[in-house]
């Protein structure tokens, strides 16, 4: 999320993504240190530490972004 965006904005526009076809989407809220990860099935997973890391899963096979480097 940049500055500027709102979490009700920015969770308008994952979700348009996701229905035009992203297979895998990151929403990362720095201020609140927390993150989404949303999935072409629908489901959205909030993770909410930035102690935790996100994953690749099968769209980036083995990729992992460690949270904590963005504090």
């Amino acid at each position: 999320m940049s500055e500027n965006d709102t979490l009700h904005e920015s969770r308008s526009k994952m979700q348009e993504w996701m229905a035009n076809g992203c297979r895998l989407a990151w929403l990362i809220h720095p201020k609140q240190q927390k993150a989404y990860v949303y999935r072409p099935d629908g489901s959205v997973t909030e993770v909410d530490s930035f102690e935790k890391s996100l994953s690749g899963e099968a769209v980036l096979p083995g990729f992992v972004l460690e949270l904590g480097l963005l504090k």
